[in-house]
C-alpha cells in the first residue's frame, strides 16, 4: 500500500482523494482547520455520476517529523502554494515523488526548487465544486489524471500502481512539459478574453470578438514558442474549437473566480506568463491588459478590506 498525502481537500483534491481511498490507498489529507472540522465531523462527502459516498479519511492541518510519505499530491488553488511549499518538508523523503496538479508553470519550478529531481508533471481534467454543504461534487463523467517525468526521466511503477484508481482515467506520456504549457497557454487565453471582455465566448463572439479571440490565442501561443514549448497543431485547434464556438456559454476558471469572489490566480496565470514574455521579447498587449485589470480588481478590493 502506497502512503499518499493529498494536499488541499477541495474540488480537485477531494475528487481525487475519494477514488484513491475508495481504491484502499492509504490517504491523509493536509488542510486548513475548518476544511479538517468539516472532514472530522461529517467524513468526505463526494458526489459523481454514478456515485454518493461518504469516507471516514485522517486529516492533519501541520506535518511533523514522521515517516515521510511515498507520493505527495499538491491540489491547492495557486495563491495557497507559496505558504504550503515550506510545510511540505516533512512529508518528502529521499523516495518520495510529488506531483503538483496546478495551471501554469510557476508551481513546477517552486516545487522544483525545494525538492529536485522528485517532482513529476501532472495535468488532471475534471468538472467538480465543492457544495454549500462541503461536499465535493464531480458534475461530470470525465476525469482523467496525466502524469510524466519532466526531464525525460521515467515515472516511478509504485506511483503509477498507486494512481491508477476506478473512476480516473491514468495517462502517463513522454511529453509532459509541452502538455503543461499547451494547457497554460489556452487557459491563460481564455482568461484574458473572459476576463478582458467580462462574458461568455458565445457572447464576446455575438459581439464582433472572434478577431480579437484569435488575437489573444495567438500572443499566448508565440511566448510558449519563445520558450521552447510551441503548441502543436492539435492542440491549437482544440483551443479555437473552445473558443470560437458560436453561442457558447463557456467562460474561464479565472473570470468565474473573479465573479463568485474568490481568489484570484492572475499572477499564476497570467502574471507568470507576461513576465515570461517580456524576458524573451514577445508583444503581448492583449495578455497585459487583462492581468492589469485583475490587479486593479485586487487593488480595489485591498483598499476596501475585502
Amino acid at each position: 500500500m502506497t502512503r499518499i498525502l493529498v494536499v488541499g481537500a477541495g474540488a480537485t483534491g477531494g475528487a481525487l482523494g475519494a477514488r484513491l481511498v475508495a481504491a484502499g490507498q492509504d490517504v491523509t489529507f493536509l488542510v486548513r482547520e475548518r476544511r479538517a472540522a468539516q472532514l472530522a465531523a461529517d467524513g468526505l462527502r463526494f458526489r459523481a455520476p454514478g456515485t454518493d459516498t461518504v469516507h471516514d479519511v485522517r486529516a492533519v492541518t501541520s506535518l511533523d517529523g514522521g515517516d515521510p510519505f511515498d507520493l505527495v499530491i499538491v491540489a491547492v488553488k495557486a495563491p495557497a502554494l507559496a505558504a504550503v511549499v515550506p510545510t511540505l518538508t516533512p512529508a518528502v523523503g529521499p523516495g518520495t515523488r510529488v506531483v503538483p496538479l496546478l495551471n501554469g508553470m510557476a508551481h513546477v519550478d517552486a516545487l522544483e526548487a525545494a525538492f529536485p529531481g522528485q517532482v513529476l508533471g501532472g495535468i488532471v481534467m475534471i468538472v467538480a465544486t465543492l457544495d454549500d454543504d462541503a461536499t465535493v461534487v464531480q458534475m461530470t463523467s470525465m476525469s482523467s489524471l496525466t502524469i510524466g517525468g519532466l526531464h525525460g526521466d521515467p515515472v516511478p511503477d509504485g506511483v503509477v500502481e498507486a494512481l491508477a484508481a476506478d473512476g480516473v482515467a491514468l495517462e502517463v506520456v513522454d511529453d509532459i512539459a509541452a502538455r503543461l504549457w499547451a494547457k497554460w497557454v489556452f487557459i491563460a487565453a481564455a482568461g484574458v478574453i473572459t476576463c478582458l471582455f467580462r462574458g461568455a465566448v458565445g457572447d464576446i463572439l455575438a459581439a464582433g470578438g472572434e478577431a480579437t479571440i484569435l488575437e489573444a490565442v495567438d500572443e499566448c501561443e508565440r511566448v510558449a514558442t519563445a520558450a521552447g514549448h510551441p503548441v502543436g497543431e492539435a492542440g491549437h485547434a482544440r483551443s479555437l474549437a473552445l473558443l470560437t464556438e458560436p453561442g457558447s456559454g463557456f467562460t474561464s476558471s479565472l473570470y468565474r473566480d473573479l465573479q463568485q469572489g474568490d481568489p484570484v490566480e492572475a499572477e499564476h496565470i497570467l502574471g507568470d506568463l507576461a513576465a515570461r514574455a517580456e524576458a524573451l521579447g514577445v508583444r503581448t498587449p492583449l495578455l497585459r491588459a487583462a492581468l492589469l485589470q485583475l490587479r486593479t480588481h485586487h487593488q480595489a478590493l485591498t483598499r476596501s478590506g475585502t
